[in-house]
């Protein structure tokens, strides 16, 4: 390591510098590889590559030519990844080539400037991909070395000191963030939230997660998402496990693979009815920080009030109960929601349809799982089946499956393998051959055996369970928890839920253990630590989310009456801000005139010297030798001045003196207390 130490310092100043503001760029970069095309980032690092390359060997800058050859090629494969140039995407793509590419125009500082400043913007731009603390603490990161690599640039190169050192301007820049921090935390508690002006376009829309269709293969995806859905704060004890179902779109239509939302279109929703809702016994009440989802559907827990057409206003976010009792968002949720709201774990729905609303809940494809539907015809003709009303009759045919799937050979598994791929009788493939799934191939296969069997049904998605041990108070629910379960109609009572995969894999519903998939090295060598690291992160990510993310404009007015406020609203919040504003610019101004004060040692006793000297009438300045002091004295005192004179005569001696004897603070102050008194019988009041 000295000996890397040893190179780097006695590298030339242009290739150090060069290196070191490199490195900075790339760290400044790196955040937006995770998004940007493969082939930007790969350019963007041959670029830089290419001009460290140029910074070691001390060879000179590109021509023009070279630059136009990188810039017309890299701007067309934007255009054909994007098809536009402007935009956040296209446009922060540009901005990363052309912050690489203006590296190679470093011939003055006002370049390495349009450098400093172009860092400056993309660090701001990470925070419209991700708002999380690794983002927040790398683009800290990331500006200290910024304001270094500044700090560097103006730092000269003299024959007594040599080159600057980069950890002297680190600690500059260090010190000049450190200043900042104060005020950036005032101005963020304290700065009003005005939507739409206030916030950035928060966290992308997610890879994973829950989907307005389902067909069998898509929840081993998002099962295998450990990342959070979603955090629970309960008021009192929380719902018992079988009773942790968090509902999310409501799936209707089948075309013998793929299971889809009732149609929207105006025209056909006169058809879908209402499932009116009915809720006893006591509100279970909590509170909800939801991660950005890819889809319009609130998955709350079952079963949240409100009749259908009913609205639940969130934040900027107004939501409106559907047909289905799922709620409904006028667009995907891409931003991260903190919100209270409650549950009835008794209720009773939809137990009015009529006859072309049931018609509707029990249609098939005519041609498609054959063998299925056969199958389901034999079980409904049993003679056990006969004599019962529709009511009890739907309930023995769903008991009659779910003891099917329980006594019978059936897996739960994240890895089924393909269904479909010499057959499109997905159904078929999996409830009477393979029998190898989890539980969007079971919901599947219930839902389409008892429409066979004349019985409405349909399949609801959302999450089910969440992590055994709460962090920091709040129960985890994770992506992993996404889950699908069947409804079916009951004659007299309405929809009922059942989960056929509480047939298969009782821990999955009873204890909410959701199948995971095979951790990575650590999780294998010790799952317990993995655990424990996982959740410590967790915690405090979640405080994270909670204390900064999610301060809004009511943690402000809340502040405000903590601390005194009549008023705690945008009046009050504006005087707070406004004092904040005036108490800072007062700090400012104390602050430059202390720094203007001297601050050596000669410095200090030639301004108190001055200062004594012009109390007795003599007209010195600081820009004045003691000598001329001395000549003054004479001039105005005469032989009354000698020991005034002699007291100046030795100040002279001192100011040229050596640097060690020049700062000997106890002489100082002898010398200065020696010319107050020598000084004293010549005042005007003498």
């Amino acid at each position: 390591m000295s000996r890397v130490g040893d190179g780097w310092r006695r590298l030339p100043r242009d290739t150090r510098d060069s290196l070191f503001l490199l490195g900075v760029i790339a760290a400044v970069i790196a955040p937006h590889a995770d998004h940007l095309p493969w082939w930007s980032s790969a350019l963007t690092l041959l670029v830089l590559g290419w001009r460290g390359l140029l910074a070691w060997r001390q060879r000179p800058l590109p021509s023009r030519w070279w630059l136009l050859a990188i810039v017309v090629p890299y701007t067309a494969l934007t255009w054909l990844s994007y098809r536009t140039l402007v935009g956040r995407e296209a446009g922060i793509t540009l901005l990363v080539m052309l912050m690489a590419l203006k590296t190679m125009e470093l011939r003055a500082r006002r370049d390495a400037f349009v450098v400093f400043f172009l860092g400056f913007f993309l660090v701001l731009t990470q925070f419209l991909y991700s708002q999380s603390l690794l983002t927040a603490a790398w683009s800290l990161i990331a500006l200290w070395g910024l304001l270094a690599a500044v700090v560097l640039a103006q730092m000269p190169s003299t024959e007594a000191q040599g080159v600057p050192s980069i950890a002297v301007a680190a600690r500059h820049a260090a010190g000049t963030t450190a200043l900042g921090l104060p005020v950036m935390v005032l101005l963020f508690v304290l700065f009003p939230r005005i939507a739409p002006l206030w916030g950035v376009p928060t966290e992308a829309i997610g890879k994973t997660g829950l989907s307005n269709q389902l067909e069998f293969g898509a929840m081993n995806e998002i099962a295998n998402d450990d990342s959070i859905a979603m955090r629970l704060k309960f008021d009192g004890p929380p719902p018992p496990p079988d009773q942790r179902y968090f509902r999310g779109p409501v799936l209707t239509r089948f075309d013998g693979k793929t299971w889809r939302a009732p149609d929207p279109r105006p025209s056909q929703s006169w058809l879908l009815g209402r499932d009116e809702l009915v809720t006893t016994g006591p509100a279970l009440r909590y509170e909800v920080t939801l991660e950005p989802l890819r889809i319009s559907v609130l998955p709350l827990l079952e079963m949240s009030p409100g009749r259908v057409g009913s609205e639940l206003p969130l934040t900027d976010l107004v939501l409106v109960r559907g047909t289905e009792l799922q709620w409904l968002s006028p667009r995907p949720i891409t931003e991260r929601l903190r919100f209270n709201t409650s549950a009835h774990l008794a209720w009773q729905a939809g137990e009015r349809r009529n006859r072309l609303q049931l018609a509707l809940d029990v249609d098939l494809p005519p041609s498609a799982n054959p063998r299925t539907l056969a199958w389901a015809t034999r079980l409904a003709a049993e003679p056990r089946f006969a004599d019962l009303a529709p009511g009890p009759r739907a309930q023995a045919l769903a008991a009659a499956l779910l003891e099917h799937i329980r006594t019978q050979d059936f897996t739960y598994t994240l890895t089924p393998g393909r269904y479909g791929v010499e057959s499109p009788h997905v159904i078929d493939e999996f409830w009477l051959d393979r029998r190898l799934g989890f539980c969007e191939h079971f919901a599947s296969a219930f839902v389409v055996l008892m429409r066979a069997m004349d019985v409405p049904a349909r399949i609801v998605t959302g999450f089910q369970g969440w992590d055994a041990e709460p962090q920091d108070g709040y129960y985890v629910v994770r992506n992993a928890n996404a889950h699908a379960w069947a409804e079916y109609w009951v004659e007299g009572r309405g929809w009922v839920r059942s989960d056929p995969t509480s047939a298969v894999a009782p821990n999955r519903v009873i204890q909410g253990q959701a199948l995971r998939p095979q951790p990575g090295v650590l999780g294998q060598f010790n799952p317990t630590l993995w655990r424990a690291m996982r959740n410590g992160w967790e915690t405090v990510n979640n405080r994270w989310q909670q204390l900064v993310l999610n301060y809004s404009r009511q943690n402000q007015f809340d502040l405000l009456k903590r601390l005194g406020f009549e008023r705690a609203d945008w009046t009050g919040l504006g005087q707070a801000l406004a004092g904040v504003i005036l108490a800072l610019a007062l700090a400012g101004g104390a602050w430059i005139r202390w720094s203007s004060r001297p601050r050596d040692a000669w410095s200090r006793l030639r301004l108190a010297a001055v200062e004594e000297l012009q109390r007795i009438g003599l007209p010195a300045t600081s820009a004045q030798a003691p000598l001329t002091w001395a000549r003054l004295a004479e001039q105005r005192f005469g032989p009354r001045a000698a020991d005034l004179v002699a007291v100046l005569h030795r100040l002279e001696q001192i100011r040229y003196a050596k640097p060690d004897h020049q700062r000997h603070q106890g002489r100082h102050r002898r010398l200065l207390a020696e010319l107050r008194r020598s000084a004293r019988p010549l005042a005007p009041d003498r």
